[in-house]
């Protein structure tokens, strides 16, 4: 009797671990919802690479790529779509807005194409349009689509003018089709406006939908990457330069310059608009040009700190023609600051605001620096060279200084001409 009740059980617990185990393969996982928005650059690459990954590394049931893009890199996109491509898992498109120029390659590489209302895709044209980077493209489009069974010649009118369609596409136009017109060619499956009702359409069972976001570091990148920006950036980065030079010590002009030219360099490479070479060139430059206000006169080092700038500049630019004009832009706005500085720096009294217009003097707290007035018309020597400002030594006593504007190098005499506030003012003595 007792080993009848054993093997009953027995049987009992084998039933309940077995029912346990189906519950358990049965279980439904996450499908995961990556957005494709903005240029496509070196920053959309790294951001995809690592949410696909992550997805792969837990198990997901599917990944829906979210687009919304005018294009970008060509190079970019090509990486992205082998991410896509060899994801071994199901993967989704879902055209939300808009997939133009190399958003169509990336539309194409998944496992299915969904549109939503109001959603468009086409004008694929590579830029620049040259015969050789035209006939690349064209093949890269007509091989991707042949790899999901998808019409190679209505993706390839989407980037070659000269391709015709009866009924579809005239010769001279790039094909651009819209959500409805899409689906009636068999190009997009079907028409969905969320993503629950696209893994409904398709049966995928899931869990949870995991959204996934571009981290704040990308955001940036692609937000100072635009050209305004830049321009913005290069224009502050020089204009806190001469605001360095015309103040003693290291202060604000420094400060703002090397955020500016930071912000600059760091996020067209974060982007892949450039590499190190455009970073190393830039802190050469900036290198020479200190070495050349160390070393009296405007010679090869103070050419070849400017010419390092320039091309750094132009290197880590997305477009030759935006770096060119922001140069100009900022060289002739910096002159003009630097003008600005000379004529009426002086006498401003927001310009006391920048330097420090007061110093300590031992226990009897601060002094203004109105004192200086002592030193009216004395006469002194350089301790530094200055370009305007600098270091001059009076009666034993040094002295932060600038010049009217002329150069003057270390160890030449000088006079001082003006005191006004906490600038003194100095000429050089002619003999």
């Amino acid at each position: 009797m007792n080993k009848k009740k054993i093997f009953i059980f027995l049987i009992m617990i084998f039933m309940i671990i077995s029912s346990s185990s189906l519950v358990f393969a049965d279980t439904e996982k996450d499908v995961y919802v990556i957005p494709i928005k903005g240029d496509i650059d070196n920053s959309t690459y790294q951001f995809v690479e690592r949410e696909i990954k992550i997805a792969t590394e837990n198990d997901a049931r599917a990944i829906i790529f979210e687009i919304d893009t005018f294009g970008g890199l060509i190079d970019q996109a090509e990486k992205i779509k082998s991410l896509i491509v060899k994801a071994g898992i199901p993967t989704i498109s879902y055209v939300n807005t808009k997939a133009e120029s190399a958003g169509v390659l990336l539309t194409i590489s998944a496992d299915s194409i969904v549109m939503s209302n109001g959603s468009t895709i086409g004008s694929a044209e590579p830029i620049p349009n040259t015969e050789k980077t035209l006939s690349y493209w064209v093949e890269e489009l007509r091989s991707t689509a042949e790899t999901k069974d998808r019409d190679p010649e209505l993706v390839a009118s989407m980037a070659d003018n000269s391709i015709s369609i009866d009924g579809i596409i005239d010769e001279g136009r790039l094909l651009n089709l819209n959500f409805k017109r899409a689906k009636e060619l068999g190009f997009a499956d079907f028409i969905a406006n969320s993503h629950s009702e696209i893994l409904d359409e398709l049966n995928i069972e899931y869990d949870e939908i995991i959204v996934t976001e571009v981290d704040f570091i990308t955001k940036l990148a692609k937000f100072v990457v635009n050209p305004y920006v830049l321009s913005l950036l290069l224009t502050i980065g020089f204009i806190g330069i001469v605001v360095e030079i015309f103040t003693p010590g290291f202060g604000v002009g420094a400060t703002i310059s090397i955020l500016s030219f930071t912000l600059y360099f760091g996020s067209n490479f974060i982007v892949g608009n450039s590499g190190w070479t455009a970073l190393l060139l830039f802190i050469a430059g900036i290198i020479l040009l200190i070495i050349e206000a160390i070393v009296p006169g405007f010679g090869i080092p103070g050419i070849g700190g400017i010419a390092s700038i320039v091309v750094a500049i132009v290197l880590a630019s997305p477009d030759v023609q935006i770096a060119i004009f922001s140069i100009i832009l900022a060289f002739v706005l910096s002159i003009l600051v630097a003008y600005l500085f000379l004529k009426y720096g002086q006498k401003s009294p927001y310009f006391d605001k920048i330097v420090l217009n007061e110093k300590g003097e031992g226990s009897s707290g601060y002094s203004s620096t109105i004192d200086n007035i002592m030193y009216l018309n004395k006469e002194g020597e350089a301790l530094t060279t200055l370009r305007p400002s600098g270091t001059i030594i009076v009666d034993d006593i040094r002295l932060d200084a600038v010049t009217e504007g002329q150069f003057i190098k270390k160890g030449e005499r000088i006079k001082i001409v003006k005191i006004e506030g906490s600038r003194i003012v100095v000429r050089k003595i002619l003999f």
